[in-house]
């Protein structure tokens, strides 16, 4: 077995789906006409980072991974549109092409922000909400630190060897396994003008701008489950409670000793509780 079939894209199918005059991509398994389950990956991520996660439900499902605007392989939208409505947009286009009337809908950090609201603004798209270790809004420090960002070139690294070597995950704090690590290193980079650089906009940091979402969570009407990491900075036990209190019916669960990046710290785990959860 190499290392594509351990992760689990080897047996996914690569789509371009052409969404509000963007060329959007992303990762596709299961059989069309089965129901829609969407992911949708972090800040500065893509479509790979539920490689360890989204084959496990092929058979249940028809899945697609979404390299969002601005990730991946995925095109960067000129001039630079990141705000939440943006994001969300998109995904009506996507349920579009896909001929998905309703769909689950799982989201890691950016991408859990960008399914909450999504949830709220359109709930009869949306027939359950999974929440994965992400916040209904951004600290205005911490939103400024992520304008900063967007201010600085790219990295550019000589070789991909390098470029591999390079990448850390942020927050840094992870028990990944590094083959899965190096692996999504693999997957994110591109060579530009004879340097390796990431798959991802500048401006996506630079220009990004999320909704508060604490006044749209008593909207969601689906059934909700909140994942967070035991020791995540991101998502704190207290402001998860909170935000089951808030989503009507929501459930919390807890994933003991792993961080933000859950979904990579304990695949296993959280499949598990995925699949209690889309399928019980």
């Amino acid at each position: 077995m190499n290392r594509l079939q351990r992760f689990g894209c080897e047996s996914a199918r690569s789509r371009r789906l052409t969404v509000n005059a963007l060329s959007l991509h992303g990762l596709e398994w299961g059989a069309p006409g089965l129901s829609g389950l969407l992911f949708l990956h972090g800040g500065a991520a893509h479509a790979h980072w539920f490689d360890a996660v989204a084959p496990a439900f092929a058979d249940r499902f028809h899945v697609l991974s979404l390299d969002q605007r601005g990730h991946g392989e995925s095109q960067w939208p000129q001039p630079p549109a990141y705000r939440t409505e943006d994001f969300c947009r998109d995904l009506l286009g996507v349920m579009e092409a896909l001929g998905w009337r309703t769909m689950a809908l799982v989201g890691h950090s950016m991408g859990g922000h960008n399914a909450m609201a999504f949830a709220a603004w359109h709930p009869e798209r949306v027939e359950r909400l999974v929440i994965v270790d992400s916040r209904p809004s951004i600290p205005e420090d911490r939103l400024a630190m992520m304008h900063g960002r967007g201010d600085r070139p790219p990295r550019r690294h000589p070789t991909p060897e390098a470029a591999v070597a390079a990448f850390r995950l942020l927050p840094r704090p992870t028990v990944a396994p590094p083959a899965l690590l190096a692996h999504l290193a693999r997957s994110g980079i591109v060579e530009r003008e004879g340097k390796w650089t990431y798959r991802f906009d500048p401006a996506c940091n630079g220009t990004r701008q999320p909704v508060d979402a604490w006044p749209l969570l008593a909207r969601i009407a689906c059934p909700t489950l909140i994942v967070r990491g035991e020791k995540s900075p991101i998502l704190p036990r207290p402001m998860a409670e909170e935000m089951a209190e808030k989503i009507p019916g929501a459930a919390l669960v807890e994933v003991p000793g792993v961080y933000h990046h859950l979904v990579l710290d304990a695949p296993d785990a959280f499949v598990a509780h995925l699949g209690d959860f889309l399928l019980g």
